[in-house]
């Protein structure tokens, strides 16, 4: 009994297939769904062949063992989005089927179009004739002869081309013979490439009388290849490369190479190894392929480079950069006001003009009209088109920024935008309904949608959430790690982390311990600091500058620790400082944590674009040994190896974050204090450090370098109130507490040292400074 039809979707059209298990070819027992499988698995290699040109087909309905008929005239019953253009007979004109892409050579495979047969010329943009761009000899061995005999022929074909610049390429023809292909510029009508094959056919037949026949009569074939120069003609059609044939067995037009043609034993391929070649080498007709296929045709041709100031690509293939998610949305002043929305997918801008712009409320649709993709430089296009020229008029960005893709299918599309921070749209969310029509001119609405945006709900300003944490690393792990990943490497600024909350009037600054740190840095919270109306939060790192540009943890001891408005005016004037940002958290109320990192960074870019000075998104490095040279010679930290696929994940210390230090340094809680000698009589003389473990603190050693008059009175100030007469180590010396003076583990400092021993004890280790912005329950063994 056979199978109940199933409902598919390919690429977004939707296919009702039936009868799979049906056998097309009785001696192999190949079925329709085996056919649409090699279809759909060489359709890279065969859809650039096909592009442009109306397709007759060959149909065995019931298989190859019954009987076919030629089909041109696209069947009533074919889906609407599969493409066609009019070509005119004697009895009227009748529409043939466009292959563009794989949903449409499946239903060609569904409806049992085995043989696909195209013409050596291709339709343009406008649905008219091009010039022919490739010459084909098809060499058909007569009764007695077989595929060796074409070989010779065609060998002696290859010399003659050769010659002219031609350089021809073999196809066994998946039938009896060879055709040969080489590609031309388009410059000469099917007539004129006609009449020279026909030409070449009588001069291989005068030189070859006893092996070579260009006359059409069958009765002089017997022992000759007939080289069929007439499928030049335009009104003539060859079988396609990587098309089935109907024969016995599924045999392909298969592409190979002029060593294999020297081969006696040389025999047509069957679908199986065809795909194996295609896998293991690529397509052998590569050089074939017409040079203008790709999404950016259409765009091409309706434009003069010379005469436009908007962006015209030398190629239609679109950007190789795996496919975003930006957008922009122009104002476009052309004959009538109208706005372009663009969205980033696969490689260009699929557009829609809107006459009535984006809709306001979920109340009210408005009409979109596709248009040609753009090139993904129309991103920053805005200027005047002149008049006469396609789209004529003025031209301006309206909004642009990022979009949250949740469906694409060829008849629907639904995402969230995100504007930039100050433009018009803010986030929407959004969906583009097809109607009719299908590609250029087809007809959707435009909706937007009740606010529904995926992921955790969104935190508040007021609740703003803990940073991400990256995890210590080496080296060679991170370098292998970028492999992995793709190459996203920070520099790691020796500074404070802090989250900036953007509420649309006011920047408040908190530090990675939750601790309200805005009054501390008035050149970044004193006025408007650019991130436009939209609410955000930014995630980062204060930095103060030396007199070289380059960021000191020593001067940021001077601002982190003020309290009084005076000092901090008087400091902040002496050392400002930086908010160097790398992460986003929130925009517009929207949770941005479940996005990629790569996206995320699009939307910083986007809030921060507008922002002031102090106020910097610093590069992304592509490569973790230049990086660490730059961070050397610059006398930074190190660097944060990222994967661009990273959530950001509060609180969490993550593995998909890599910290890679140049110096080594470890952050430590204080628990005791030795008092200093000599010249220190008095005063601090060391501090005791320790790791936080679950039974107290563990002992690691003491620091009694680094230290100006001024810290140790700030350390001073801070420990005095926190002495006590118990003991915070768990495994501290006999020596080391004979003389200490206890405080309560509650203050973490940061300290650079050579070594450390194998008990985990750090050897000369100097003071860097307190870190207020770090609890206890944050510091962990770095090595």
């Amino acid at each position: 009994m056979p199978a109940a039809p199933q409902e598919v979707v390919v690429d977004g059209r939707r296919l009702r297939l039936t009868n799979l298990e049906k056998v097309m070819y009785p001696e192999t027992g190949t079925t329709k769904g085996e056919v649409i499988d090699y279809l759909t698995r060489i359709a890279p290699a065969m859809l650039p062949h096909l592009d442009g040109r109306p397709v007759t087909r060959i149909r065995w309905p019931d298989g190859t063992g019954e009987g076919s008929f030629f089909a041109k005239h696209l069947e009533a019953g074919a889906p609407s989005w599969v493409a066609r253009r009019p070509i005119e007979h004697s009895t009227g004109a009748k529409d043939y089927p466009l292959v563009d892409g794989v949903p449409t050579l499946v239903y060609l495979a569904q409806v049992a179009s085995i043989e696909l047969h195209v013409p050596q010329w291709r339709f343009d943009a406008d649905g008219a004739r091009r010039n022919p761009d490739r010459l084909v000899l098809d060499l058909d061995p007569g009764p007695g002869i077989g595929l060796a005999e074409c070989a010779e022929v065609a060998r002696w074909a290859r010399a003659i081309l050769t010659d002219l610049g031609m350089e021809p390429l073999p196809v066994t023809s998946g039938s009896k013979g060879i055709h040969l292909y080489s590609p031309l510029d388009g410059s000469r009508t099917s007539d004129e490439i006609s009449a020279f094959a026909k030409e070449l056919a009588r001069a291989l037949e005068a030189d070859h009388p006893d092996l070579v026949v260009s006359q059409m009569s069958k009765a002089a074939r017997p022992g000759k290849v007939f080289l069929d120069w007439s499928q030049n003609n335009g009104k003539k059609t060859t079988i396609a490369p990587y098309s089935l044939r109907g024969r016995e067995r599924p045999t392909v037009a298969a592409p190979r190479t002029w060593a294999e043609l020297d081969d006696p034993d040389l025999r047509q391929l069957l679908v199986d190894e065809v795909l194996d070649r295609v896998a293991e080498g690529g397509d052998l007709l590569a050089a074939l392929a017409p040079t203008d296929a790709g999404p950016l045709r259409s765009y091409i041709a309706k434009r003069t480079a010379a005469k436009t100031p908007e962006p015209v690509p030398h190629s239609p293939a679109g950007s190789a950069v795996p496919a975003g998610s930006r957008f922009v949305i122009q104002e476009h002043h052309a004959r009538r006001l109208h706005y372009d929305l663009r969205l980033e997918h696969d490689g260009v801008l699929v557009s829609w003009a809107v006459p009535r712009g984006i809709p306001e409320s979920p109340s009210t649709n408005h009409l979109a009209v596709m248009t040609e993709p753009h090139p993904m430089e129309y991103l920053e296009f805005s200027g005047d088109i002149p008049a006469g020229e396609y789209g004529a008029g003025s031209m301006s960005i309206w909004d642009s920024g990022t979009f949250e893709l949740e469906k694409w299918r060829a008849d629907e599309v639904i995402f969230t935008a995100t504007g930039r921070g100050d433009g018009p749209l803010g986030t929407a969310r959004l969906a583009l309904i097809r109607t009719s029509g299908d590609g250029e001119k087809s007809q959707w609405l435009l909706h937007r949608m009740k606010a529904n945006a995926p992921g955790p709900a969104a935190t508040t300003p007021s609740s703003a959430p803990a940073p991400m944490l990256a995890t210590s690393s080496n080296a060679a792990l991170a370098r292998h790690a970028a492999t992995r990943w793709g190459p996203w490497v920070e520099f790691k600024w020796d500074g404070v982390r802090a989250l900036g909350i953007w509420d649309g009037q006011r920047l408040k600054l908190r530090a990675r311990s939750g601790a309200d740190i805005t009054a501390r840095y008035p050149e970044l919270t004193g006025g408007d600091p650019g991130f436009g109306a939209a609410p955000c939060v930014v995630d980062g790192e204060i930095v103060a500058l030396d007199d070289r540009n380059r960021p000191s943890f020593s001067l940021l001891q001077h601002r982190m620790h003020l309290t009084k408005a005076g000092e901090i005016d008087r400091e902040s004037a002496r050392i400002p400082v930086q908010f160097l940002l790398f992460d986003v958290l929130e925009v517009d109320g929207t949770d941005a944590a479940p996005l990629p990192l790569s996206q995320r960074r699009e939307l910083l870019e986007g809030v921060a674009e507008g922002t002031i000075d102090p106020i910097v998104v610093p590069p992304v490095a592509s490569d973790v040994d230049d990086a660490l040279a730059t961070a050397q010679q610059l006398g930074l930290e190190g660097v944060v190896v990222k994967d661009p696929a990273s959530t950001y994940r509060r609180g969490v210390r993550s593995e998909q974050w890599l910290k890679v230090k140049l110096t080594l340094m470890q952050e430590v809680v204080i628990g005791g204090i030795r008092p200093g000698k000599g010249g220190r009589t008095g005063e601090i003389g060391s501090l005791l450090m320790g790791i936080p473990t679950d039974g107290g603190l563990r002992y690691i050693g003491r620091v009694g370098s680094g230290f100006s008059e001024a810290t140790l009175a700030r350390l001073d100030a801070e420990l005095s109130p926190l002495r006590t007469a118990e003991n915070p180590f768990v495994d501290i010396g006999r020596a080391e507490a004979s003389d200490a003076l206890w405080v309560r583990p509650e203050l973490v400092g940061e300290v650079e040292y050579a070594e450390a021993t194998p008990s985990g004890t750090l050897r000369h280790a100097r003071w860097r400074g307190l870190r207020p912005d770090k609890a206890p329950t944050d510091v962990r063994a770095e090595g």
